[in-house]
Parts: structure tokens; sequence; C-alpha cells
């Protein structure tokens, strides 16, 4: 009995399961090559093809990133993989939440999520210095794989009154990049960390002309139905450029955004309509003004898929303490996702 049993035990050692498992170890290790092997059935067996950094960001970049197959590529990300995995993958356009709301951008309310598009805005503020304030920003977001993207500011114009609320002038503001990690990423939850750079490409006028850096925490979350959550807090520390003269302060900010989705993707021009309410708190933390006022402001606002993934923003800023620069402002965002 003991005879007939061992033949049994050495052919399930041997299974051909078992031998494709060694084959395609060995290949990976490069003992042999994957191109000589083929399965049980005659069918070529291949590595799996690890894509240069530059394959990566080129498909993140250009690549169909909302395509069902690049869905299939989208993976969870965590703390504790930080530095292993998402590096070497391209970017592909995450699912929606657990309750079904998409990954998308608010006016005014941080963002805690990747994207690959650009939006252009326009923002009116009333009652700086008693006069009128403008500003007209082409924002841009780039992955370039599953942990990293770019984000950049082009502060196009900006414009503000002088100390009487006349004579204004208008000047190109200061430009900021802004590389954005994702620290971990599952379909509820979102967690990023971005590290603003401004640079002093404006004009002090306009409160501009200033280097400043900007480290910040962002997060967003969706597990019932369309209720988004979103915020994060972080710091802005000038360090270079026209800091006094621009009135430039050290500061500590805030932000919670609570909103809720109402319609579906494809209703168009109504699509992915969303309303909320973005809350920022600011706190000056430096010894540079005559006070450390802390500035509050309440912004309800409003997105919408208008068709061929053209959006509509709109949103109103209102300053809820005292001794706020401006006494509210209106902002809008034509955004196009590519």
């Amino acid at each position: 009995m003991k005879n007939e049993r061992s033949p049994k035990k050495i052919r399930n050692i041997f299974s051909p399961a078992a031998c494709l498992g060694l084959v395609a170890l060995l290949a990976a290790s490069g003992e042999i090559n994957a191109q000589d092997l083929v399965d049980d059935q005659g069918v070529p067996i291949t590595a799996e093809k690890k894509n240069s950094f530059a394959e990566v960001v080129t498909e993140s970049v250009t690549g169909d990133v909302y395509s069902d197959e690049a869905a299939k590529n989208w993976q969870e990300l965590s703390y504790s993989n930080m530095f292993s995995k998402g590096w070497g993958k391209s970017w592909s356009s995450p699912p929606n939440g657990g309750g079904g709301a998409p990954r998308q951008g608010w006016l005014n309310a941080y963002d805690g999520v990747f994207y690959r598009l650009s939006i252009a805005t326009f923002g009116w503020q009333h009652g700086i210095n008693g006069g009128d304030g403008y500003n007209n920003d082409l924002i841009s977001y780039t992955p370039l794989n599953q942990r990293m993207e770019i984000q950049t500011d082009i502060p196009i114009m900006t414009s503000t009154p002088g100390a009487t609320g006349r004579n204004s002038e208008t000047n190109f503001g200061d430009f900021t990049i802004s590389p954005r990690i994702i620290l971990s990423e599952s379909k509820n939850v979102t967690q990023l960390f971005s590290l603003a750079f401004r640079t002093p490409t404006g004009d002090v006028f306009n409160g501009n002309h200033v280097a400043s850096i900007g480290p910040k925490y962002q997060f967003w979350a969706n597990s019932w139905k369309g209720l988004v959550v979103r915020g994060g807090a972080g710091f802005e520390i000038p360090y270079s450029g026209d800091i006094t003269r621009s009135g430039a302060r050290s500061f500590f900010e805030a932000n919670l955004a609570v909103g809720y989705y109402f319609t579906p993707h494809d209703f168009t021009p109504a699509g992915d309509m969303v309303w909320y309410v973005s809350t920022i708190v600011r706190q000056p933390i430096d010894n540079r003004g005559t006070s450390s006022n802390t500035f509050v402001s309440m912004t309800p606002g409003f997105r919408t898929h208008l068709g061929q993934n053209w959006y509509l923003l709109g949103a109103v800023e209102v300053p809820v303490t005292s001794n706020a620069p401006y006494d509210y402002q209106v902002q809008s965002g034509i955004m196009k996702v590519y």
C-alpha cells in the first residue's frame, strides 16, 4: 500500500500548476528567459512588463485614464506602502466613493484627491479699501503616477485698488507650483499631502511679490449616497520677497466643506450637480502685524457637468468675522477634464 501511494504524491508535487508557478518564479528572477517558456497547451509565458518612469508619466498625462481598462489599473494605497506602491504605475481616474459620489473639486475648498484637468477661474472682491478687486487664474492638475501629481496656479490677472479705494493697478500675480502626494486612498477616503511653493512673480502693489512655502494635509470622503466631506489643514510661511510692504503674514489655515450630489453624470447640462458649503479659518501666527485677528469665511457654491467633460462652477465667499480684508467675494470657473 505504501508503494501505491508514493507515486500519487509525486504526481501532485509536479502537477502542471506547480510547474508553471516554478517556471514563472525562475523567469522573474532572470534564471531563464520568459520568451522561451510555454504552458502545457503551448501558449508562451511572458513576465509582467515594468514600465520606465518616462512611460508611466506619459501614460498618466496622455493616456485614456477614464476607460474601463484603465479602471482596472487603480489600486488602494496606504501609509504602510508609501514608498513601495503606486510610484511605478500610471495614474488612472479613481472610482466613485462608497456612496456613489464622484471625486471632483469645488471652488474655495481643499481638493483632497488627484485630477487631470485645467480650470480658469474669475473672482470679484467687493470692499477692498472701499473699492473692488479682480483676479483671474488658470489652475492645472497633472498626475505623474498613482502617488504624485503637480498642481500649477498661473495668476493671469490681479487687480486691486490703492489705499483710498482708487488708482487700481492690474498686474500678473505670484505663480505657485505644488507637488502633491497621495498618503492613502481607498474607495471611500483619499488623503494627500501638498507642498505649495509660491514665487515672487507679482507686484507688491497687489499684495504680491512674495516667496512662501505652504504644507497642507487634505482629505476627501464619501460613504453614504451623494454626501461628500472634504477639508484639511496647513500653513503658509513667507520667507522672501517684499514681505513687509506686501503685508504678507505667516498663518495657520483649516478648511471643512460638505456637499451633496443630486444628479448623475450624464444628466447634462446639470450632471453631477452638487451644492456645498465650505468653511475656512485662518489665524496669523507671526508678529509682523499690529493685530492677529482670526479670519473665518463661509462659501456656498455649486458645480455642474455641462457635457463633453466641461464643467461650470460658482461660489460666493462671505467673511463672518470683523476686520476682514473684503466684504464678500464672487467666484466662477469653467473647467475641462481631459
